[in-house]
This record gives structure tokens, sequence and C-alpha cells, in this order.
């Protein structure tokens, strides 16, 4: 008999898990067995249910899907984590499986798609949905992504705050950090990409894709 997979659905709108709810719930030998809005609730829940599969976005309100991804790992080195993320950007999946995730699906794939990376994680393997993998092999060349790339899960959190214009202390709230921390890391971030101030940094991760114009 093949055991059921409990999954563990994050994604900040209700509608949103509902409409995953019910496709999982179709699937003989799935089963969702918590949902979390957000990713403090996210934590509680995995903690009280340890799901065989976490399924998370990476846009939450507070603390973000990477950070949960990282703290996720923390407590439990096995824990098999498939991203389901809107970001088509091939960084956003660099970061997540540096935090430790084993898949990454975007939400324009096909729903067979999904529930495919859903076992394929859940027997260990990684996971990327076809538009991913085939940006990821493109995004190989240049020399600015590949400078992107050398930040860590940390780093590239906090580069993703500073450039929608949040302050330090605000940066350190979010991430539960000193701001002296993050004034560290925001000076290691400037000299891994090569720019000097903050408008370059700003103009740069517009340009990687990063953060868009319509989120400024």
């Amino acid at each position: 008999m093949t055991a059921t997979i409990r999954i563990l659905l994050v994604d900040d709108h209700a509608i949103v898990r509902e409409g995953y709810r019910a496709l999982l719930a179709k699937q003989p030998g799935l089963q969702v067995a918590a949902e979390a809005a957000d990713a403090t609730q996210a934590y509680r829940r995995f903690k009280e249910c340890s799901p065989d599969v976490v399924v998370t976005d990476l846009s939450l309100p507070g603390m973000s899907g990477l950070e949960l991804i990282s703290r996720l790992k923390q407590r439990d080195a096995d824990a098999k984590i498939l991203v389901f993320s809107m970001h088509q950007n091939p960084s956003f999946a660099v970061q997540a499986s540096r935090a430790g995730a084993l898949g990454y699906v975007t939400k324009s794939s096909a729903p067979e798609v999904l529930l495919r990376a859903i076992h394929e994680v859940y027997a260990g393997h990684l996971f990327l949905s076809a538009d991913i993998a085939q940006a990821l092999a493109l995004e190989k060349l240049g020399s600015e992504r590949m400078a992107l790339e050398t930040l860590t899960v940390r780093e590239f959190e906090i580069l993703r705050l500073l450039v929608e214009a949040r302050t330090a202390e605000e940066v350190a709230q979010t991430l539960n950090i000193s701001p002296k921390t993050v004034c560290n890391c925001h000076y290691l971030i400037k000299r891994k990409l090569g720019v000097a101030g903050d408008i370059e940094l700003t103009r740069l991760a517009i340009r990687l894709n990063v953060i868009s114009l319509l989120e400024l």
C-alpha cells in the first residue's frame, strides 16, 4: 500500500490555498495536513504536524519564504520543501535551493507539474519546472547574474528589502537580526555586486529582476 504524503501548504491568499487544496484532495496518496498564511504560522504548524512535504510560496507577509525554508531546515535537516511561486526569476530558485528547498515550480506551470514535483521532492529528488530550468541555463551567462548568485540567502533577503526602500531598522525587525548586522551586510552586498552606492544598487536589482519598478 502506497503511503499518503502529508502536505503543509503555505500561501498568504486563502482563495489560492483553497484551490490547491481542492486539486490535491482529488489525488490518491496526497493529503493537506495543515495550512498556513504566513511563515510564523507555517513554522508552528510544521512543529505540530511534522508534514512529509512543505509546499510554500516565497512572497509571504513578514518573514519571507526564503527565511522560512532556512528555519525549517535548521529545525529538521531532513525537511522536504517545495517552492511554488509566481517568481520566474531564476535567482529566486538558486536562493531557495541554497536555503534548503529541493524543488521550485512556478505558478504558471500546469497542475500536473506541481503534482509531479510533490512526489519527486517527497522521494528526496531535486525538481525544477521546465521554465525555471531553462531560465537557469540561460542565466549562467552574464557577470552581473553570477555576482548576484554569490550572495548568501541572508544577503539576498537584505538586498531585496533594502531596494524596497526599507530602513536598516525595518529590515532588522523583519529578519530578527540587529541593525548593525544589516549595515555590515549592506556593505558586503555592494562590494560583491561591484556597486558604489544605493542608487546603482537599486538599478542593478531592477535590471536583474530582483525587484520590479511596479514594486517600488
